[in-house]
């Protein structure tokens, strides 16, 4: 049994999203939070319309250690996929699980019961070239390589290249073992 599951993100999650931006440093690239204030306020932003996000969680605590998020543009069927986790959760497949999972039923049709799919056709993202740990997770997540952004990124003054990367419906679901969804 995995000790990893799925859930909602939540606004009670606001100080393990805190945490996270405060244990590394390259976290700054997913926003600015450096307070609880700006924590509660990125739980409030993964939960507004418009955006699925999805909190990579220890099932023993329910604790969240990462999330996989969509901002969907419900009129083009499409979303553009970003993910992060806690400096302590990585290197261990985790977010490739995870972003494998959500991207699986992004592009699963709706179902009655509500535990189906979204419903979009099309899935986007992109990462700084000097990144490959985030080129794996995209991969392993069933995404195709597009093309590089050439330097699309302003980082601390230095322009960077970025990977970007695509999953339509119609692409072979990845071998990658997904992770069970909780509520």
């Amino acid at each position: 049994m995995t000790s990893h599951q799925l859930r909602p993100v939540r606004e009670d999650d606001a100080s393990a999203i805190l945490e996270a931006f405060l244990a590394a440093p390259d976290m700054a690239r997913q926003g600015d939070v450096a307070t609880l204030e700006d924590a509660e306020e990125m739980a409030r932003w993964l939960s507004a319309p418009g955006r699925r996000s999805t909190a990579i969680a220890r099932r023993d605590t329910d604790g969240l250690l990462g999330l996989v998020g969509v901002s969907i543009e419900e009129a083009h069927r499409i979303g553009w996929v970003f993910y992060w986790l806690h400096a302590t959760a990585r290197g261990r497949g985790l977010a490739a699980r995870a972003a494998a999972s959500v991207a699986n039923r992004a592009l699963r049709p709706p179902s009655a019961d509500g535990e189906g799919g979204w419903g979009l056709e099309r899935l986007e993202l992109g990462h700084r070239a000097n990144n490959p740990a985030s080129g794996a997770v995209a991969r392993a997540a069933g995404f195709v390589p597009e093309g590089i952004e050439r330097q699309k990124f302003l980082i601390d003054g230095t322009r960077h290249d970025v990977h970007t990367y695509g999953r339509l419906v119609t692409d072979p679901v990845p071998a990658t073992a997904e992770l069970p969804w909780g509520r």
